[in-house]
């Protein structure tokens, strides 16, 4: 009877130990879901926002340096992926006013590949030390990143523009710039803490 309630006592102590890191773990991602979200609020795409970053949750927890640097990845990977399918379409028959517009739009998401590049690779040496001089670099080059963006999507604008690209582009650029903004915005929210 006593190795029973041994045997018993210890299978109940270790079914509380791991429903108590359950919870934990639970409790845990929430906060960390709930903390994407408020953050999303600073955003003036806040939907997407919340989208975009919610699968980073756990990677993110609750830093704002971290949900920024995650912003800028998300962007960056968004960019990369435009900026190939951009250049694809640019191989196929376009009138010359199209081919000429993705042509000037594939070299400005070139430019906010790099400015977003260089922005990850600010978040990453950011230290109290220089922290000023990197926040405003970061800054500068994001908004420089959105300018490009907008550029590329005012070369479509033309109504002699072919409908059906038009608007494949215009979709697409229009995502970056959002998420572009909305690194922006969490980068901006981030330095009113830090600073």
């Amino acid at each position: 009877m006593g190795e029973t309630y041994r045997f018993n006592r210890h299978h109940f102590l270790t079914s509380l130990l791991i429903i108590t890191a359950m919870l934990k773990s639970v409790h845990t991602i929430t906060t960390n879901t709930e903390f994407v979200k408020s953050s999303c609020t600073f955003t003036t795409y806040p939907r997407l926002c919340f989208t975009s970053l919610s699968t980073q949750a756990s990677l993110i927890q609750t830093s704002p340096k971290l949900m920024a640097h995650a912003a800028l990845n998300i962007t960056l990977a968004s960019a990369k992926a435009t900026s190939a399918m951009m250049v694809r379409l640019s191989s196929s028959r376009l009138k010359p006013r199209e081919a000429a517009a993705m042509r000037d739009c594939v070299e400005e998401l070139a430019d906010t590949l790099d400015e977003l590049r260089k922005s990850i690779g600010e978040m990453c040496r950011l230290s109290s030390s220089n922290y000023e001089v990197y926040m405003s670099d970061m800054q500068t080059w994001v908004s420089a990143a959105l300018t490009d963006e907008n550029t590329c999507t005012e070369g479509f604008d033309r109504d002699e523009m072919n409908g059906k690209t038009k608007v494949l582009v215009r979709g697409k650029i229009l995502v970056v710039a959002h998420l572009t903004s909305n690194a922006l915005a969490l980068i901006n929210h981030f330095a009113s803490i830090h600073g």
